[in-house]
């Protein structure tokens, strides 16, 4: 389809129409959205430049982590989803360490802020 709607595969899952992001253009444009605000936003862990998966760790600075990870609603659309909330850090970095063996071309960028803000435009679960 060239309007832009959403297709429908053989399946029935809905398949966007619109190009994928670059992981790494992805990542720049969310530091970039970290830094307008204030917030210090780093890549910890560079993956595939061009399809690799992106975590995304909050660092809240007091000892505390939130990761997020990225998934399909039932229609298709990507959303991002807490893995488990808030944790202490050193269990937020084994979830993103045994997440990291499975996959090797993971991305992992580390937002450190205090009032826990992710900056995802993309809905969060």
């Amino acid at each position: 389809m060239t309007d832009g709607a959403a297709d429908y595969g053989q399946y029935g899952t809905r398949m966007e129409s619109t190009p994928r992001l670059k992981a790494e253009i992805w990542v720049k444009g969310l530091i970039r959205r970290c830094e307008v605000e204030g917030v210090t936003a780093m890549v910890v862990r560079r993956g595939d430049a061009t399809s690799g998966t992106v975590l995304v760790k909050v660092n809240t600075l007091n000892g505390e982590a939130q990761v997020y990870s990225p998934t399909r609603d039932g229609e298709g659309a990507l959303i991002w989803m807490s893995a488990g909330g808030a944790k202490p850090e050193p269990e937020a970095d084994a979830y993103i360490e045994k997440q990291r063996k499975f996959d090797p071309d993971l991305w992992v960028v580390e937002i450190e802020d205090r009032a826990g803000r992710h900056f995802l435009q993309e809905p969060v679960t």
